[in-house]
């Protein structure tokens, strides 16, 4: 087990660590390294949920799983459990409008921020199109690669816009700084085989599936709207 002087090093108390020897012994000491992790604990976790962007969602304790006529409810569970992220490998959320694929994908984000990871949630053709529009090689250099840090990048709603050549390219520089590297999250209303609809010009789109698909692990949704069923949830 890791000692309180360890735990107190690791927090970088050095006044503490300075007069160990006159304080080893105090009872307050060890209460006093539980709250500093605690506060810590709490401070790393706003921050990085501020930097997230996550949407706000339906807990998936309250997703209907009887709504949809197909989706593979293991698969969501073990995407929740993160060992994708452990283990550097992406997730494909496949779905029609409506069907959960952004709250399914917010929830695993949340439970990535809870469990210590860094996360980082999109709309991927609003990311695209930043990035598109930045006029300096070195600040889309720059932004590609605060893009390529976070343990899990969440991509939301490929699909439902067409996008030109230099987004299409643009995604593939993402997904290929981060193969094997981090893990992607993307969520998209059409099949990969569907993807030359949403990319008519992008040479660099087989490449892109590739990385993203290699290893990963695809849930594909089949079901109507939640919205126009009136049953909640996105």
């Amino acid at each position: 087990m890791t000692t309180l002087k360890e735990r107190a090093r690791a927090l970088r108390l050095h006044g503490l660590i300075a007069r160990w020897d006159e304080i080893a012994d105090a009872d307050w000491l060890a209460d006093l390294i539980d709250r500093e992790e605690q506060e810590r604990s709490a401070r790393s976790l706003e921050r990085r949920r501020a930097a997230a962007h996550i949407p706000a969602f339906t807990p998936l304790a309250d997703f209907n799983w009887s709504w949809p006529r197909a989706i593979d409810a293991e698969a969501v569970n073990r995407l929740m459990a993160l060992d994708f992220i452990d283990e550097r490998t992406n997730a494909v959320l496949i779905g029609g409008q409506g069907t959960g694929k952004t709250m399914i994908a917010a929830n695993i984000a949340h439970q990535a921020l809870v469990h210590g990871h860094t996360v980082r949630f999109a709309n991927a053709p609003g990311l695209l199109a930043r990035l598109a529009s930045l006029d300096s090689r070195q600040l889309l250099l720059h932004h590609l690669t605060l893009i390529a840090r976070p343990s899990l990048l969440v991509l939301d709603e490929i699909g439902y816009l067409t996008l030109d050549r230099h987004q299409g390219d643009l995604l593939y520089a993402i997904i290929t700084r981060r193969y094997q590297r981090r893990s992607t999250l993307l969520t998209t209303s059409l099949g990969f085989a569907q993807w030359d609809h949403i990319f008519p010009s992008t040479s660099s789109i087989a490449g892109t599936v590739d990385r993203l698909v290699h290893n990963a692990t695809i849930v594909t949704i089949d079901g109507d709207s939640f919205r126009l069923g009136r049953k909640g949830g996105r």
